[in-house]
This record gives C-alpha cells, sequence and structure tokens, in this order.
C-alpha cells in the first residue's frame, strides 16, 4: 500500500532527527486467507438432511392384472378416525352399522389409544391378520397423524393402512363431533 510522508519542514538547518515510523501491517493476504477458509469449509460442510419419514407403499398394479376379491373380517380390523382438537374415534363396525353411539372416543396416551389397539388385537379371530385402518380427517392435525403411525411401532402392529375416510363414516363422525361435550352441572 501506497503512504504518504510528511517532510517536516521547519525551515531551519541543524541536526536531522530520523522520524522513527509506525509499525503497520498489511492485512490484505489476511482477508485472502479468510475467504479461502470460508470456502473450504463451505465445500466440506454436510448439510442437514430432512427428516423424512419412510412410508412403505405397494406398488401399482398393472392395468391388466385383476384384484382378488377379498372378504374383511371386521373383527381382524379396527379402524381410527383422526379429528380436529386432538380428538381420536375408534370403532369395528361397517359403515352402515356405524352409529354416533357405536363411535367410540378414547385419548393419545398409554391408557387411551395404545390399549384399545392392544385390547382389539387380543379379541382378533387372526392375530397375524389384525390390520389397523387410519383413517384422518380434513380438519386432523399432522402431529396427530405421527403420533398414530408411532402407535403402530408401540404395538408392534406390522399390518395397518391408510386412507381417506368414507361419506356414511363422516356423517357419523361430523354428528359425534356436533354434539357439545358433556360437563356435569353444578349442583345448588
Amino acid at each position: 500500500m501506497a503512504e504518504v510522508q510528511v517532510k517536516d519542514g521547519s525551515g531551519k538547518g541543524g541536526k536531522v532527527r530520523s522520524k522513527k515510523s509506525v509499525p503497520h501491517v498489511d492485512l490484505t493476504p489476511m482477508v485472502d486467507l479468510a475467504f479461502l477458509l470460508i470456502t473450504f469449509f463451505m465445500l466440506v460442510t454436510t448439510f442437514n438432511k430432512p427428516n423424512v419419514m419412510d412410508l412403505g407403499l405397494p406398488a401399482k398394479p398393472k392395468k391388466d392384472q385383476k384384484q382378488p376379491d377379498t372378504e374383511i373380517d371386521l373383527t381382524n380390523s379396527i379402524s381410527l378416525i383422526i379429528g380436529k382438537d386432538n380428538r381420536i374415534f375408534y370403532h369395528q363396525l361397517s359403515p352402515s352399522e356405524l352409529t354416533p353411539a357405536t363411535l367410540q372416543e378414547t385419548t393419545f396416551d398409554r391408557n387411551g389409544i395404545t390399549k384399545v389397539i392392544e385390547q382389539a388385537k387380543a379379541r382378533a379371530k387372526d392375530q397375524s391378520k389384525f390390520t389397523v385402518i387410519i383413517k384422518p380427517t380434513d380438519d386432523a392435525v399432522y402431529k396427530n397423524f405421527v403420533d398414530i403411525l408411532d402407535e403402530m411401532a408401540i404395538t408392534k402392529n406390522e399390518i395397518y393402512g391408510i386412507t381417506d375416510i368414507k361419506k356414511a363414516e363422516q356423517a357419523v363422525y361430523d354428528q359425534k363431533v356436533g354434539e357439545a361435550p358433556k360437563t356435569p352441572q353444578p349442583t345448588k
């Protein structure tokens, strides 16, 4: 870097004193080094990978391949309906038999949905084919859906399906949710 030197011009002759120079550090190479280090660490750093939940979905059947008709035994399955306001409902009935009185509500805790799934599995005719059918509504929260998938791991249910709620179930669900929660009236 260029510097301007000022000459002490007092105009008189005499002894010339040498001026002491101030120490000076040139930081230009340091800036180059900083950019090299930043570039190096940007290239070698691994970025955070997004957390993704792995869902094993079946392959789509070929167009000319016909699926065999299967009869579903309702005692070997339970339907879970995930609703709004962190509510979850369950049933083991066909949609035509379902009423607001038979649609049961439970909670997401250990004494709630975990116990319901374990009891339904214990009552199943063929426990190796026991299936949990998860049906989130449009009002459901993603966290509750993930909680149910966690319950599948906790209760060791390897066979479960995720599907849309049927119209008949949606109607019963709407009737059930439309009811005001029953709170005891204070006595006087």
